[in-house]
């Protein structure tokens, strides 16, 4: 799922893939009211973000995008 973070006085986004839902990632976010929030993309990489500096979040779909021709 691609994953798309605003955050404050910033005019770029974090953008990333991930192997977690949308509903395990929006309990984790609305789960830290302030602190770190702390997120592990598809590469294994850890994203460490400041809850207070979110200003919003775009979630994907679940489903994958299909290639190829239809018949």
């Amino acid at each position: 799922m691609e994953v798309r973070i605003g955050i404050n006085q910033s005019a770029r986004e974090l953008s990333f893939e991930t192997e977690a839902t949308a509903d395990e990632l929006s309990a984790l976010i609305q789960a830290e009211s302030t602190g770190i929030v702390s997120i592990s993309d598809s590469k294994g990489r850890k994203f460490l973000v400041n809850r207070e500096a979110i200003t919003y979040v775009e979630l994907g779909s679940d489903t994958s995008r299909k290639v190829g021709f239809v018949s």
